[in-house]
């Protein structure tokens, strides 16, 4: 027979293996949503993140890495005319990561593809919400 702290732990392990097996649904649904439109899983990340003008870092934050490798992902849409970079408009250090009218579209096709399919597609707005809710809670509680 199994003690409480073993269930426990036990049911927090299946709770982190449903929630990496989610993660690793998400990843793949990006990635080939990102492959119809030529990018790469990091490059549909960026634009899908860019929902108005940013800085690096900021971008760095919300695809979860690095701002060195933001820099190689951003480098490579600002070489197919995708996103700019601008002075930013209060900090003469930083710049601000603008996306070009053929990004903007772009985005609005990728964010279109995410839609369809999505691996939380099959839950109803108020359990996707409710999903949100509670995975910010854990994310954000300590």
């Amino acid at each position: 027979m199994t003690t409480p702290p073993e269930r426990q732990a036990i049911a927090e392990r299946q709770l982190c293996g449903l929630v990496d097996g989610l993660a690793h649904r998400i990843a793949e649904h990006v990635r080939e949503r990102a492959a119809t439109l030529g990018l790469t899983a990091s490059q549909a990340t960026a634009l899908r993140e860019m929902s108005g003008p940013m800085t690096m870092r900021d971008l760095a934050e919300r695809m979860s890495c690095e701002p060195s490798n933001a820099t190689f992902v951003v480098d490579k849409l600002e070489k197919q005319h995708l996103i700019e970079r601008h002075p930013h408009p209060t900090d003469r250090r930083a710049k601000q990561l603008v996306l070009t009218p053929e990004g903007a579209a772009l985005r609005a096709r990728l964010l279109d593809l995410l839609s369809v399919d999505s691996p939380v597609s099959g839950l109803a707005p108020e359990e996707q919400g409710m999903l949100r809710s509670l995975l910010e809670r854990a994310v954000t509680s300590r």
